[in-house]
């Protein structure tokens, strides 16, 4: 797992250097530069696979190529093998990255759909002019991107790209709402004016000479979208099938040169990825983090999964206090505002882990392929709701819901009604991101003084709705949670929190081979009356103990709701943005005396404002 960054054109003294400092955490181990017919790339190293001589950037022998490359290849020894039979030469022990080189001098822009793995990567070809930039599937590794007078720029992190000194440092109002739309900020946009994310599943071609830029898809995860009668015969085959192909998946990310581990929440994702692991691992390490606060631990499920397991388990403990120490450190070194809290037990996670090993395995994925989340549940009653419940009423339980008793527990009662009656009192093209969002559409307009259209603040989650709409309500938002919400929430908070303590996540959830098969199971198998990740749980009931299976979703959630009552979290002007500070005070003091339950939005306001004041001290 590495850092990349890199531009074409002019090289200002120093650039790629700043721009490789400002991603070292990512590449703890080596750094490297190469400038050649106006193009530099740079490099830095966290040496996981071929440690000896698989450092970067990376050239072809004749050096008509050149890649700098950020993840793993699993299929990479495969791939190798194809390749020699067809002729080609490798210069390195086991290195994936070669494989890269000569895998886009066979395959060309077809090489991504080789693949099997999580990455982001830059290569050069110096014959053709071009620079070939590709992301993986589901997006895991980060690729961002500028163009600039006379140039293209690039770079695993925002932050790294904006240490070139032509790059665009405006933020983005728009990006800045639908951060508190969405919870997260939806590619392909950034909260810079003018700097892109590549999507997973893409790969972009920059012609040097003209400056022609080019996106095209790969791939595509797509459900299938049809409903089948779950019989005792067809789960027994879908059980049997997902449990061989997940555990194939496993073991290619037990590859490594380096100590590995696994991340044991006690939900049913990480203990399946753990119970396959122990298949092939004689002494596994487990990680898990607790909370003081009863409604958000889970550590004696992760403990109760270890035991079984008998693995050796570290676990660590989470507090307001501990809470307070890590907030600016952590929030301080996120590249781009992600509002979901559990940044924050995932990064004291990837800390303690990484003492101990430099690769861990997750169980991200789970819930995106195997309908796993709250709103699941709600989609097909919110089309009941629709229809029989007049307006009125509907806003009358609206306002009543509003008088509930106002709890900090974890997913409260009076938090799930006012969520619930909150979506429904918006159109089902974005009522998926006003559910899990921290401000609604009128809210956001009183935050930013300025009229929004809603289409436009949610045009990403709207796009995919009409795409979709011929299919059902769960396989419709299937495509929101895996295409949005896991990629720009879920995978870059993970991505974020493990590289900033040099520690490399995997998720077999997301190996494409599973994926493609995941995408054939019919959502009745996934929801099955109101039981998320049926077809999952009951494939795991062989392998793991009834408890761990039959327990509640809980989340890797964090008791926001209560820290952000302290006065720490009293909005602020914001450098670059014009708010209504006013306002937002207002939000925290009903907040703080427990009127309403605006956690939510006073953790998110808190995130834009750290990462902004970051910015400004970084650029200015």
């Amino acid at each position: 797992m590495c850092g990349i960054a890199g531009f074409t054109g002019e090289a200002p003294t120093g650039a790629i250097e700043a721009m490789c400092r400002r991603i070292a955490h990512r590449g703890p181990d080596a750094r490297g530069i190469v400038r050649k017919d106006h193009v530099t790339l740079g490099h830095t190293r966290l040496s996981i696979v071929d440690l000896e001589t698989g450092r970067q950037p990376m050239e072809t022998i004749d050096g008509h190529l050149a890649v700098v490359f950020n993840g793993e290849i699993y299929n990479h020894a495969e791939l190798r093998r194809k390749l020699e039979s067809r002729g080609h030469r490798f210069l390195t022990d086991h290195s994936d990255t070669e494989v890269l080189l000569h895998g886009y001098r066979e395959w060309g822009s077809q090489m991504p759909s080789h693949l099997n793995g999580m990455w982001a990567f830059a290569l050069h070809d110096r014959t053709r002019k071009r620079l070939f930039l590709s992301r993986d599937r589901f997006g895991k590794k980060p690729l961002y991107y500028s163009t600039k007078p006379g140039g293209f720029l690039f770079a695993s992190e925002l932050k790294a790209l904006l240490a070139h000194p032509s790059a665009p440092t405006a933020i983005s109002p728009l990006h800045a709402a639908k951060l508190f739309a969405y919870n997260f900020i939806p590619g392909p946009g950034t909260i810079i004016t003018g700097v892109h994310k590549l999507p997973g599943g893409y790969s972009l071609e920059y012609d040097i000479t003209s400056g022609r830029l080019e996106c095209s898809r790969y791939w595509e995860f797509l459900p299938c979208g049809h409903v089948q009668e779950v019989t005792k015969s067809n789960q027994e085959e879908f059980c049997a099938q997902l449990i061989s192909l997940l555990d194939a998946a496993v073991k290619r990310r037990l590859m490594a040169d380096v100590p590995l581990g696994i991340f044991l929440s006690g939900g049913i994702d990480s203990s399946l990825i753990a119970a396959l692991a122990a298949r092939h691992v004689t002494q596994m390490h487990t990680f898990s983090v607790g909370f003081n606060e009863p409604s958000f631990d889970e550590s004696r499920y992760a403990r109760l999964m270890a035991a079984y397991l008998s693995s050796r388990h570290h676990e660590e403990m989470l507090d307001l206090e501990t809470a307070r120490k890590l907030l600016p450190h952590i929030l301080g070194a996120l590249d781009e505002p992600n509002a979901d809290a559990s940044i924050l037990p995932t990064a004291l996670l990837a800390r303690f882990a990484s003492a101990s090993v430099k690769v861990a395995l997750g169980g991200d994925g789970g819930d995106e392929l195997f309908a796993g989340y709250d709103p699941f549940k709600a989609l097909r009653s919110a089309v009941l709701y629709e229809r029989f419940v007049p307006e009125p009423v509907h806003r009358g339980l609206r306002s009543a819901a509003t008088w509930l008793p106002v709890s900090d527990a974890n997913i409260s009662f009076d938090f799930k009604i006012n969520r619930t009656l909150r979506g429904l009192s918006h159109p089902a093209e974005y009522r998926l991101p006003v559910w899990m969002g921290p401000l609604d559409p009128t809210e956001i307009e009183r935050l930013m003084e300025t009229k929004i259209d809603a289409m436009d603040l949610y045009s990403e989650a709207v796009r995919i709705e009409r795409r979709f709409a011929n299919l059902d309500p769960v396989t419709r938002a299937s495509h929101f949670f895996a295409r949005l919400y896991m990629q720009d929430s879920v995978l870059s908070k993970v991505d974020r929190a493990t590289m900033m303590h040099g520690l490399e996540a995997r998720a077999p959830f997301l190996d494409v081979t599973f994926a493609e098969f995941a995408a054939t199971i019919p959502s009745s198998m996934k929801l099955h009356g109101k039981t998320t990740k049926y077809i999952l749980k009951q494939a795991a009931r062989k392998l793991l103990p009834a408890e761990i299976v039959n327990r509640p979703k809980k989340g890797f959630g964090m008791p926001v709701a209560k820290w952000t009552a302290s006065e720490d979290f009293c909005p602020q002007e914001i450098p670059g943005l014009s708010f209504n500070v006013k306002w937002a005070r207002q939000l925290w003091e009903k907040h703080r005396l427990k009127k309403a339950n605006y956690g939510m939005f006073l953790w998110a306001y808190r995130v834009l404002t750290e990462w902004a004041k970051s910015v400004s001290k970084n650029c200015g």
